[in-house]
């Protein structure tokens, strides 16, 4: 009934939305909320059009692959049922997130959107730190929230009407130092959801106490509204966009470096790819920066990569994104562990899954001919474009963005070579279950779905980038078709690229059913690896993800916060040895953790008045009733003592 359902709103939403992102189409309906709501506009535009396609490929994979994933928990029904109703209603609350233009109705949404996510995340209910995880989730969340109210308040106020249009007229009355400051006030809020740092200390709690297929909608999609919002707020600002531009670079920059240099020393799997999903909404803000400063310059071209770029990589991130979840849980799923430490050699039994997660680790590297390299190219091309301007300060900003763009992308490499090398490659670092195999079809199948379609945009990227032209009109209105076919010749090189990388898929293709066809006959004889004389090799004597980061982990030792475990006897061959290590975000006990305590510690002073004692439980309820008649007789009071007087 629930894939039904999903499967009908996804085909009438996907063949809807498709025509309007295509043909760059506009609809807007106008419902009347009464008096406490007033009118509640409904528009969908190219923009929402793009971002509710995205969803729909998420939620739709997400949905088949947990059908089968949750399996392995053994929920009851009724835990089932109550899951696949959060997960609809999710959906359903995305969807009206991308398309409601009311202030109060976009928050209640919102909420939900959190509300949902919360009861998701924690499925595992009776894991202490899932509960932890997902409170985090909630409470920060809210934070947001709080920040969205405000600066909808303020607006409000300003102009009388909750309509998301009010936006764009109190930003073209009033100086752009209130346009920045207003933005600034929507970035915070809609980066709590996006995970722009140092809003971002909840995904890594949160993304591996979820479920694989939940944290792959939560990477995929649900950041992703925060960074709909943000494009939302640019598109209606009519302000200083160059400066606004520019703190959106600073912060993406700042957040893509600080999240890979953070997951290359993870040893969970899942809080890995969270760190990386933090790296790409730096990637993605990179591009909604141009693309801004592109509008501030009146620099088209500028805007266009920019923006292009940045759009684009919203669906390449949510589709290797979720493969690389998937690929996490089908790990977890046949192991029963994430711990990067404990894992090793699955390649032998899991060649299926080891295979995808390979090709979304070569895509999110950036390496062509995946889609990947498609959308960090254009948001290079954006890059260099900027640097012809004549400021050379702006230049230099530039040059140093780039430097920063660089730097995520050959650290993103060298982490997906540890994860893939350590948890696929070598032997197995611990005891497997003998029945370890290769996930059930059912899991696969949306697996190759979303493997197809990384290829397919790496191979035929002109076709993916001719459908950004209208979302990008929305924020370059002088584009016209003339101008985009201009642009468009510009990026035949990719063409290039994507025809070079099939002829080497086929040709790879091509050799290796070749090898099967001269191998098929023939006795493949295994026997152990040569040890260079040693004769007592195991497990213990490859790498770890430790040692292979080694040391990285001392380069930049003095951003991390790390606990060492490390136990041995001074012997040629003792016979117990422990080592490891376990890194902390700075930045979460910093900003989280030290002010909790403080908190904490302040609350304790109070414990006093819990104590435990009916008699004095009773007395604060006739304080507060006496307190209540003080007030309410205060004036009454205070006029009696005058007379008296």
């Amino acid at each position: 009934m629930f894939f039904l359902f999903l499967i009908i709103c996804i085909i009438a939403g996907s063949s809807v939305l498709s025509a309007i992102t295509l043909s760059g189409g506009y609809i807007e309906y106008i419902i009347n909320g009464g008096f406490i709501l007033g009118d509640i506009p409904i528009r969908i535009d190219a923009l929402s059009g793009w971002m509710i396609l995205v969803i729909n490929i998420t939620i739709l994979t997400g949905f088949l692959y947990g059908k089968k994933y949750l399996e392995h928990q053994k929920p009851d029904s009724s835990k089932k049922y109550f899951h696949y109703s959060n997960y609809i209603l999710l959906y359903i609350s995305m969807l009206v997130v991308c398309v409601v233009q009311n202030f109060f109705v976009f928050l209640a949404f919102w909420e939900l959107v959190t509300i949902c996510t919360f009861l998701l995340v924690i499925f595992e209910s009776w894991k202490k730190d899932t509960i932890k995880a997902g409170i985090n989730y909630l409470l920060q969340s809210h934070i947001g929230i709080l920040f969205l109210s405000i600066a909808f308040i303020w607006i409000m106020s300003s102009t009388g009407s909750n309509d998301f249009k009010s936006i764009e007229t109190f930003s073209s009355q009033n100086p752009s130092a209130f346009s920045v400051s207003f933005f600034i006030l929507l970035l915070i809020g809609f980066g709590f959801k996006a995970g722009f740092i140092p809003f971002h200390t909840w995904l890594p709690l949160a993304h591996p106490a979820a479920p694989s297929h939940i944290s792959a909608i939560m990477s995929g999609v649900i950041i992703k509204l925060g960074i709909f919002g943000i494009l939302r707020s640019i598109l209606l600002i009519k302000g200083n966009h160059l400066i606004i531009g520019e703190i959106i670079l600073l912060v993406s920059v700042f957040s893509g470096l600080y999240g890979v240099m953070l997951a290359i020393v993870q040893h969970n799997l899942k809080r890995l790819l969270a760190y990386h999903s933090i790296e790409n909404i730096g990637i993605i803000g990179i591009g909604i920066g141009i693309g801004t400063i592109g509008i501030g310059l009146e620099n088209d071209f500028l805007a266009f990569v920019g923006f292009a770029g940045a759009l684009l990589h919203v669906l390449n991130h949510s589709l290797f994104k979720s493969l690389l979840f998937y690929g996490a849980g089908s790990v977890y799923y046949e192991t029963g562990t994430l711990d990067i430490e404990h894992l090793g050699g699955l390649i032998k039994r899991m060649p299926q899954t080891s295979f995808m997660f390979l090709i979304a680790a070569l895509a999110i590297s950036g390496l062509p001919p995946f889609n990947g390299f498609i959308s960090e190219y254009l948001i290079y091309s954006g890059l260099f474009s900027a640097l012809s301007t004549n400021n050379f300060s702006f230049s230099l900003f530039i040059i140093l963005v780039v430097i920063g763009l660089v730097l995520i992308g050959g650290l993103a490499l060298f982490c997906f070579t540890k994860a893939f090398g350590i948890v696929f490659l070598g032997t197995p670092r611990s005891n497997y279950p003998d029945k370890l195999k290769e996930v059930p079809l059912a899991m696969l199948v949306p697996q190759y779905f979303i493997t197809f379609l990384i290829v397919i945009i790496g191979l035929f990227p002109q076709y993916f980038i001719k459908l950004l032209l209208n979302p990008v009109k929305l924020f370059v209105p002088s584009l016209s078709s003339d101008i985009s076919a201009i642009y468009l010749s510009q990026f035949d090189v990719l063409t290039n690229i994507g025809i070079v990388g099939l002829i080497i898929l086929i040709l790879t293709s091509l050799i290796y059913y070749l090898r099967h066809l001269v191998q098929k006959n023939k006795i493949i004889a295994e026997s152990p690896t040569w040890g260079c004389g040693y004769s007592a090799p195991n497990y213990k004597m490859q790498y770890t993800a430790s040692s292979y980061a080694k040391t990285y982990s001392n380069l930049i030792k003095p951003i991390l916060i790390t606990h060492k475990i490390e136990e041995h006897k001074a012997l040629l061959f003792p016979e117990k040895g422990e080592y490891k290590t376990d890194v902390y975000d700075k930045i979460e006990y910093f900003l989280i953790d030290k002010n909790l305590k403080m908190i904490r510690k302040f609350l304790y002073r109070f414990n006093f008045l819990q104590n435990g004692r009916i008699p004095i439980y009773v007395s604060y309820g006739l304080l507060f009733i006496l307190l209540i008649i003080i007030i309410s007789y205060s004036e009454y009071l205070s006029k009696l003592i005058l007379t008296f007087y």
